[in-house]
């Protein structure tokens, strides 16, 4: 019971945390939270059929399949986040200003909702296929019971749920005119996190072999595997024993998104203001 507990609670927390940081990122906008579901339907969706064909996906490509499948559906959430943060920066100013108002058109367009709701999917897929892989392995270890798994994993999951919860209304106190840009901030920050990770999936397998030395060891300080490692995992992408691509990828996705968003996001204000000059 104690094993499944800590499995669910871990996985629950990195995309409960993800989907708190959306949800916040999102506040005032109309249906945020009919897009939020169907990312996690979606991602519940997936993550099952990944658990009807675990044997396939791992055999795959040479036994990479797991590890290539990880690192792409990553990648595709970095997208995701990019294109978010570059669309917040034009809008989200007019969007704090006119909560109500701009967060219908929001709705209408469709754009920035579509992207967060990929992201969520794409969290729930990543960790609801590790939940059910690893309690697969416990089921088969025959260390527990089903009704002992079953209660193990309805607790992990419930205090999973209320991290996530409480993350989300932590956020939710920051004022509107500061609260994009502390979630846009974290947005890059998580983008920057799962591009690091892809590299790691894809060094694993030896896909990528260049700048693989470790760079240093924290695990003696937070080791990834403990809750506050996973946590920044999920938030930051922290990992105990990085290697020096890792690194370059992290901060070359973070600066570019932070270009990105500087290059974008003046455009609707300058044109304002050139129109109010005119009147």
């Amino acid at each position: 019971m104690l094993a499944t507990l800590i499995i669910v609670f871990r996985e629950v927390i990195e995309a409960g945390l993800i989907i708190g940081v959306v949800l916040a990122a999102m506040r005032g906008v109309s249906r945020r939270g009919l897009w939020v579901s169907y990312g996690v339907l979606g991602g519940i969706a997936g993550a099952c059929l990944v658990a009807a064909s675990a044997g396939a996906i791992s055999a795959a490509m040479d036994g990479a399949g797991q590890e290539l499948f990880n690192a792409g559906i990553l990648t595709v959430a970095v997208i995701m986040l990019t294109w978010h943060n570059v669309w917040m920066a034009r809008h989200g100013r007019e969007m704090a200003n006119h909560m109500k108002e701009v967060g219908e058109a929001v709705a209408r367009g469709q754009r920035s909702l579509l992207a967060l709701s990929v992201v969520v999917g794409v969290a729930v897929l990543r960790e609801g296929s590790e939940v059910v892989l690893f309690l697969y392995g416990i089921a088969v270890s025959g260390n527990d019971s089903a009704a002992a798994m079953a209660a193990g994993g309805a607790l992990g999951l419930g205090l999973g749920v209320a991290v996530g919860a409480v993350t989300y209304l932590g956020l939710l106190r920051i004022p509107a005119d500061y609260l994009f840009a502390v979630t846009s901030g974290l947005i890059a920050l998580l983008a920057a996190g799962m591009a690091s990770q892809a590299v790691a999936f894809l060094q694993q397998v030896q896909m990528i072999t260049a700048f693989g030395d470790v760079l240093w060891n924290s695990s003696n300080i937070i080791a990834e595997s403990s809750i506050a490692g996973k946590a920044l995992h999920s938030l930051i992408g922290y990992t105990d024993r990085p290697t020096a691509l890792q690194l370059i990828i992290y901060l070359a996705t973070l600066l570019s998104i932070l270009a990105l968003m500087r290059l974008f996001g003046n455009a609707p204000d300058q044109k304002k203001t050139r129109v109010a000059a005119v009147g």
